[in-house]
């Protein structure tokens, strides 16, 4: 063996239409040549979830156990400009993968970054099977059938591989267009305040899911009766302009949403619901921006109770979202009808 090369035996063959080796290597290799490139929502590259140490060293605890096993662990070798790999084919079915020894971490982590990452120090023989040459966006799309139904995957996490995906995503899927522009747009209240489901060096709190938002935004599309002949940026740059009318006129509930329903899921939901209404009581030819929205919510919202000891305490799920809005928009009716009566 070359002492400047990795050297791992492997058969070769395909995984429907991918190339693929596979094989059996010690843990503590796989490891020290492996990485999982998880999601950092501040730069949005990578794909994956965030590390969750608690299940790594229960598969860690597992493993060692007698009779234990588990199905191969999934790499890919990305492309790479430099010679840091390669596969050499011996025969029909036989190939030896070559790594060199200063490459660093070569083989990304498509399905195993919760069993591979405690077991750096374990000798213990793994199975394998490594994708060869895809790149990081197919890597994303198999990871994300692979994962769609594992329990404890951020659903938000979902939604962003969909965006990156997606061809057309104003097209596919116009509420999560719309969610990431909130996100996205350093004008916005929500920008950079919505997880995705990957890591965060910013150190800021998220105050709400990227999924809450896109399904709120959603209820407001049918509400308003969206269709395809209206600018989805116009659409995007309305609901902006409420949530900036809505800390504007909600500071103090804004700024600590712990104890209050504003950014939690039935308070979104319900605002969102709010927004509808006010579009479309807007005039023709009305200017749907934050003073709009502001002078509209200042008349009610401000005497609301969104404190998690309110009257949206225990309200949850799609029932619970129309209780809320019901609440609230009642509570808008009587401060119409008094305002109404004291004109009189």
């Amino acid at each position: 063996m070359d002492h400047q090369l990795i050297e791992i035996e492997c058969i070769i063959g395909q995984c429907a239409q991918r190339k693929v080796l596979l094989g059996f290597a010690p843990a503590s290799l796989l490891h020290s040549i492996s990485f999982a490139d998880v999601l950092d929502e501040d730069s949005g590259r990578g794909y994956q979830r965030r590390f969750n140490p608690q299940h790594s060293l229960d598969f860690r605890r597992y493993i060692q156990k007698d009779k234990s096993a588990t199905i191969p662990l999934t790499f890919n070798l990305r492309p790479r400009d430099d010679s840091a790999w390669r596969v050499s084919e011996i025969s029909e079915r036989q190939a030896r993968l070559e790594i060199s020894a200063t490459a660093g971490k070569v083989l990304t982590q498509v399905d195993c970054q919760h069993r591979l990452g405690h077991l750096g120090d374990l000798a213990i023989e793994l199975p394998f099977m490594i994708f060869v040459g895809l790149s990081d966006k197919d890597e994303m799309e198999i990871f994300s059938v692979i994962n769609a139904k594992a329990k404890g995957l951020s659903t938000s996490l979902l939604d962003f591989h969909d965006a990156q995906l997606a061809d057309d995503l104003a097209t596919d899927r116009p509420e999560l267009f719309i969610a990431l522009f909130l996100k996205n747009d350093n004008r916005s209240p929500w920008y950079r305040q919505l997880d995705l489901g990957g890591a965060s060096t910013s150190g800021m709190s998220r105050r709400a899911s990227l999924r809450t938002v896109q399904k709120a935004v959603k209820r407001f599309l049918s509400q308003i009766k969206y269709s395809r002949t209206q600018s989805i940026e116009v659409i995007a740059q309305t609901v902006m302009e409420f949530w900036a009318a809505v800390t504007l006129v909600l500071p103090e509930p804004w700024a600590n949403p712990r104890k209050h329903f504003l950014t939690k899921g039935i308070g979104v939901y319900a605002l969102m619901d709010i927004a509808a209404d006010l579009y479309k009581e807007a005039r023709p030819g009305q200017v749907l921006d934050k003073r709009y929205f502001a002078a509209a919510l200042s008349e009610f919202a401000p005497e609301f109770d969104w404190s998690t000891d309110g009257p949206l305490r225990g309200l949850g799920g799609e029932g619970g979202a129309k209780s809320a809005s019901a609440l609230i928009r009642e509570a808008r009716k009587k401060t119409r009808f008094k305002v109404i009566a004291n004109a009189g």
